[in-house]
């Protein structure tokens, strides 16, 4: 399967967030709850399935080397991404957020030169500075217009303060997700398979949503049954099947930064998902002419991203061919 096909059932299962996140925060749950339950729901059925795979050890040992990295990299992927994508659903509502969230395409490459590649040269294999893919960018942004497009009609009806409130937090989320994750790509390199990884930061996230638990508790009391069913829910879709997803369609396209940027957009199609799911589930109204253009507009990005990466496979492969 290849890795545009899993950013998209990634992104299926992230849309999960965004609606159920929406559905507790209207029916009077914490985000706090929302965010910290989440996490730790996901540590039984990812050590289940590590120990299934007899990979836990392994997966220890390798923490061991870098604890301070696993820590804080783990903290940024998660923690500085999942609360304030919680904290944003209590000014948001869930499409306003999920289309808020795909500024992670721009974030994402952005990123590049902040990490290192690998290039073959006629003096040996060299490690060099990644460089901003512009050209996935520009896809990138063809996405990000639809988005626009679907959103401009809703955000009109907004106060600015409120949108603010919904917009700077996941903002924040937006870098720090694709930050963490790339980190931790970086520090295993590909030591560990997507489970082990997912458990690993899962595990070393747990301090900070221990703190922000016992934090929930001092100031909203425990969580709601209904909450914490819910909560349970995006933890099985969202923090285990798409999680586990992504990172393996990102674990495959690690060393190109091109085809990486690719596979984070394919999270665009989150928001159409996690439009039918309000439509669905919350009954929200129907989107109106436009955003159903900014819908079409989307899914042309998202057919241009993956031809791209394709051909730009293709060319590689028919020059290594003639050389």
């Amino acid at each position: 399967m290849g890795p545009i096909l899993l950013g998209i059932l990634a992104a299926f299962f992230f849309a999960f967030t965004f609606v159920l996140n929406q559905s507790m925060e209207l029916s009077g749950g914490s985000w706090i709850w929302s965010a910290s339950l989440r996490y730790l729901f996901m540590v039984p059925f990812l050590m289940a399935i590590v120990m299934a795979r007899k990979n836990f050890i392994q997966l220890i040992q390798e923490m061991k080397k870098n604890p301070g990295s696993w820590l804080l990299w783990s903290f940024v992927g998660f923690g500085l991404f999942y609360a304030p994508l919680t904290f944003a659903a209590a000014y948001s509502p869930g499409w306003l957020i999920s289309g808020t969230w795909q500024i992670t395409i721009i974030s994402g490459a952005l990123l590049a030169p902040l990490f290192y590649k690998t290039i073959q040269t006629h003096h040996g294999v060299i490690q060099a500075r990644a460089k901003i893919p512009f050209k996935g960018l520009s896809m990138s942004l063809i996405i990000l217009l639809g988005i626009i497009l679907m959103q401009l009609e809703h955000t009109s009806q907004i106060p600015l303060k409120v949108t603010l409130m919904g917009v700077v937090p996941v903002l924040i989320a937006s870098f720090a997700y694709p930050l963490g994750n790339r980190k931790m790509m970086e520090v295993t390199n590909g030591s560990l398979d997507a489970y082990q990884r997912v458990l690993g930061m899962t595990l070393a996230s747990l301090p900070f949503w221990i703190i922000l638990s016992l934090f929930g508790l001092y100031t909203e009391g425990p969580p709601t049954l209904n909450q914490s069913i819910q909560s349970l829910l995006v933890a099985i879709s969202s923090g285990v099947i798409a999680t586990v997803l992504f990172f393996k369609a990102t674990d495959l396209v690690r060393r190109d930064m091109q085809k990486l940027a690719a596979v984070e957009a394919t999270q665009a199609m989150e928001v159409l998902f996690a439009l039918a799911g309000e439509i669905a589930i919350l009954s929200i109204a129907l989107p109106s002419v436009l955003s159903w253009l900014g819908i079409m507009i989307v899914m042309a990005g998202i057919a241009l991203h993956s031809y791209q990466s394709h051909r730009k496979k293709n060319t590689q492969v028919k020059n290594r061919a003639s050389a």
